[in-house]
């Protein structure tokens, strides 16, 4: 199994800033971020299932575009998973035929480009060999991280959090974690931000890993542009005994 790292920026403002995607295999994506403009047509036909974390604009982007732009090159509807209050958002403000068309009824309601999949949290998906678990976490809108279990080896990803304790609750759960995906998208100094908009900082994530039971490698995303080296430098700091690592775009990770 192969996760490639389309985006993990938490904003644009350079051609190396993309936002919030991942490829899994060929077909699978974790949210739908700006990262994956930069696949070709043929790799976007290809992808037959798309888990969002959550509806914000910087994990959601690409999703209507890539929709509009494959829909002719495929010969089934394009699996859009989510629990249901990321799905009621999906339907209600983005595919509403406002902001853009509900691909759900285009062509037809019986034989549409995308379907909607409800997911429950901590309720695997099988997918192959491949299973996909939504686990709890706490943002300003309904939202979830994932784990992505090969059978030998897993990998969570936080997606947008605070402090959650529901979520080290079911990471602690899961035996054959190898990677941790996890944001920090603010500096200390915008510690204030971090908690009123639940997301954390290097003080909070510092506090957050106390509560994580098993040796894993782990890796920061969502960092804000213009703090990247401030706020590595604060985690490098204060989070020394996990020998973090800044995600990468393209980055790959086979587990």
């Amino acid at each position: 199994m192969k996760l490639k790292i389309l985006g993990c920026s938490g904003g644009i403002g350079g051609r190396h800033l993309r936002t919030t995607s991942m490829l899994l295999d060929h077909d699978i994506l974790i949210d739908a971020g700006t990262g994956v403009g930069d696949l070709s047509i043929a790799e976007l036909s290809v992808i037959d299932h798309v888990f969002i974390t959550h509806t914000h604009l910087d994990h959601i982007a690409s999703l209507p575009l890539m929709l509009d732009t494959v829909a002719d090159r495929r010969n089934k509807p394009l699996m859009v998973y989510g629990t249901e209050a990321v799905i009621t958002i999906l339907r209600n403000h983005v595919f509403n035929w406002a902001i853009w068309p509900d691909f759900s009824e285009v062509p037809s309601a019986e034989n549409p480009f995308m379907r909607y999949q409800i997911l429950e949290v901590n309720q695997p998906v099988e997918l192959g060999k491949r299973t996909i678990t939504a686990l709890p976490v706490e943002h300003t809108v309904p939202a979830v991280g994932y784990q992505i279990d090969s059978g030998e080896a897993s990998l969570v990803f936080s997606g947008d959090t605070g402090c959650c304790n529901a979520f080290w609750r079911a990471v602690n759960r899961i035996s054959n974690l190898k990677h941790l995906i996890i944001e920090c998208a603010f500096s200390n100094r915008e510690e204030r931000l971090a908690v009123v908009s639940k997301h954390l900082c290097p003080s909070m994530l510092a506090s957050e890993l106390q509560k994580l039971e098993h040796n894993c490698e782990i890796h920061i995303t969502h960092l804000k542009p213009g703090q990247i080296e401030l706020t590595m430098e604060e985690i490098a700091s204060c989070l020394a005994d996990f020998k973090p690592k800044m995600l990468q775009n393209n980055q790959v990770f086979e587990f």
